[in-house]
């Protein structure tokens, strides 16, 4: 049974980016919009994936210095910061929080 799971998603991934090479792509050249959508993908996730590492513990929401540390960097990445500053700055943020 483990062989052909792994034969079967070996040749599930293989279609998918056959398809994603040969259909989806050549689709996407020509909507330039949907192009540009396409593009913000990938960082829309690790956002995603961020904040919510940010916020939830379990079942709840947690409002801490991880949260304050995140919109520092938010707003340094927003002001086109060095990414050396934004580290920075978001882990001097969250220990002064955790200090107090």
């Amino acid at each position: 049974m483990t062989t052909l799971s792994i034969i079967a998603l070996t040749i599930g991934v293989w279609g998918q980016r056959l398809l994603g090479g040969f259909v989806v792509g050549p689709w996407l050249e020509r909507q330039p919009t949907l192009t540009r959508a396409a593009k913000l993908i990938p960082a829309a996730v690790v956002t995603a994936v961020i904040v919510q590492l940010t916020v939830a513990d379990g079942r709840t929401l947690v409002a801490d210095a991880r949260l304050a540390g995140v919109l520092v960097a938010g707003v340094l990445v927003w002001r086109k910061a060095p990414f050396l500053v934004v580290v920075l700055g978001a882990a001097v943020t969250t220990a002064l929080l955790r200090a107090l």
